[in-house]
């Protein structure tokens, strides 16, 4: 039984095999030239002029918020490059002053990040000294106390003979011993001298270069500490009156709409690479999101005043032509493209001059997702 059952598929897949296309549509189940299903009428798509066709159900799902724009007197304003620096009245350095190994206090090193206090204790440096350097330390020490030994002696002579010695030598011999001990301390003191590193200002520790039983030299930078809410911020610029002409700064908040408002403390007289350094002074008292040395675009806002619209920034897109647009709600569910010409208003917003009109509805936050429908 088993054997014709296994014969009998055999021979139906050799039939299957010798007659590849038999296999036909049935009368009535020919397709022929039938127009594909429908798509989905109500999905996202671009219109033939170049709007946006976004169901509302899709409006909720890309989180797409609109603001009604009031055209205003703005600030004309500059962008310049800067960086991030430490405050010198808010931060400050640990270097040691002697060559040596370093060693850790009872706590430890302390860690990136770590709030230190003015004063507290950071590392341990013991002094080290090349084999010559401490033969000669030695053989000084052996010299003076043999001349220690010599004068003490000389006091106690003088001492037996009170009567007949002056009390000017008796004073000169004392004097002798005391000097003696002094520079034999000093001496002793240096073959293994050992330096504290103290925190200079309050703050936490921005850079850590310590580790346990590191040989390093003089002048070494092992901590930095700076205070998170106090730091500067430098920026070059090319136009000598700009510096009478600062009404405000700001630089944007990396990974947010917010802006940090910046004062202007003063502008070197001396050009830097070509441009004249200015510096920025952050204000709060809270730790802000940035970093030393960390490259920023700062928004330099002058006295003098245009007319436009401020948008948040993230409401700016780019066309095919890179060219700057925004959206503008014109429809219940139609969104359109309109060209402007656009400057910094501060870290977070921009200043619209040109290609909107009071009352539009400018979208202000999914405008990305919205030019990236086709």
């Amino acid at each position: 039984m088993k054997q014709t059952i296994y014969m009998l598929s055999v021979a139906l897949a050799v039939t299957a095999l010798a007659y590849p296309f038999a296999a036909q549509s049935g009368e009535g189940h020919d397709h022929g030239d039938e127009a594909p299903a429908a798509t989905n009428a109500n999905a996202p798509k671009r219109l033939p002029d170049g709007d946006v066709f976004l169901p509302k159900q899709s409006q909720r799902q890309l989180g797409v918020r609109t603001v009604a724009i009031v055209q205003a007197s703005l600030p004309k304003t500059l962008e310049l490059s800067g960086r991030v620096v430490m405050d010198p009245n808010a931060g400050g350095r640990v270097q040691a002053s002697i060559a040596g190994r370093i060693e850790a206090t009872p706590r430890g090193f302390p860690a990136l990040g770590q709030a230190v206090r003015k004063g507290e204790v950071l590392a341990i440096v013991r002094a080290s000294a090349s084999p010559i350097e401490r033969a000669n330390q030695v053989a000084q020490s052996a010299e003076l106390r043999a001349q220690l030994d010599q004068a003490q002696r000389r006091v106690a002579r003088f001492a037996q003979l009170e009567g007949s010695i002056a009390q000017k030598d008796r004073d000169a011999a004392q004097s002798d011993v005391f000097s003696l001990q002094q520079r034999l301390a000093a001496v002793q003191a240096s073959v293994s001298a050992s330096e504290s590193l103290v925190s200079p200002v309050a703050g936490v520790i921005s850079v850590s270069n310590a580790v346990a039983g590191q040989v390093i030299e003089a002048r070494e930078l092992l901590f930095e500490i700076i205070d998170p809410a106090r730091l500067t911020v430098e920026a070059s610029a090319f136009d000598a009156s700009l510096i009478g002409n600062i009404a405000g700064a700001s630089v944007g908040a990396p990974g947010s709409n917010n802006s940090i408002p910046l004062q202007f403390a003063g502008a070197g007289r001396s050009l830097r690479e070509g441009a004249i350094p200015l510096q920025f002074r952050t204000t709060g008292k809270s730790p802000l999101p940035l970093a030393v040395h960390q490259p920023v675009k700062v928004v330099v806002q002058t006295k003098e005043q245009v007319q436009g619209f401020a948008v948040p920034a993230s409401a700016i897109a780019k066309n095919p032509s890179n060219q700057d647009i925004v959206w503008v709600h014109t429809g219940a569910e139609v969104f359109a493209p309109r060209t402007v010409r656009s400057v910094a208003l501060d870290g977070a917003r921009v200043s619209v001059l040109d290609g909107l009109k009071a009352g539009d509805r400018v979208v202000t936050q999914g405008a990305a997702l919205i030019n990236q429908v086709r």
